[in-house]
């Protein structure tokens, strides 16, 4: 994801965005529309982002059906946005970064014991603590902070992290059903 966003910073936005208006005549604008980014701070930040959550999931220990459960939440959290119709365009990874906090936090509540699983309950509060300050029911756009060069979309953080949640529950209900514990 981070090889392709670096890619696609040099390609014209509108030609892989989010585009409700296009969802049905171009889906593939589910998967494209995170590697577009606004600005060389926005691309920075969501690397950044991407290193963080790569070494979540390292960390977590994650089996292939959660990295897989990760993959299927991508253009789920782009689908999402469809509630949104006034967000006429989006880009970004900030919103697949969340469903991964989402599935790699889920995970170790679910397979873990301990520390381990106390961790993965802290960092599922966390995420949801912070979408739900981010009111993703509220305008489609938020002006940046702290020296943010774009506005961003509450909406996607939070479609991304329901989207984490619900494919990493599948995977983990099927792994579970599989081993037959």
């Amino acid at each position: 994801m981070a090889a392709a966003s670096v890619a696609a910073f040099l390609m014209p936005a509108p030609w892989l965005d989010w585009q409700p208006a296009l969802a049905a005549a171009e889906p593939w604008r589910a998967f494209t529309a995170a590697f577009v980014h606004w600005s060389p701070l926005h691309l920075g930040a969501n690397l950044a982002g991407a290193l963080v959550v790569g070494a979540l999931g390292y960390a977590a220990r994650l089996a292939w059906p959660l990295v897989l459960a990760w993959l299927a939440a991508w253009p789920l959290t782009q689908l999402g946005l469809l509630v949104q119709p006034a967000l006429a365009h989006y880009g970004g990874l900030s919103g697949v970064l969340h469903a991964g906090v989402a599935a790699a936090a889920l995970a170790l509540v679910v397979l873990e014991t301990g520390p381990r699983r106390l961790l993965g309950g802290a960092v599922l509060a966390g995420l949801l603590s912070k979408v739900a300050l981010e009111e993703p029911w509220g305008a489609p756009l938020r002006p940046g902070g702290g020296g943010f060069d774009i506005a961003t979309a509450p909406l996607a953080h939070a479609t991304g992290a329901l989207a984490g949640l619900v494919c990493a529950g599948l995977a983990l209900a099927l792994t579970r059903a599989d081993s037959g514990s």
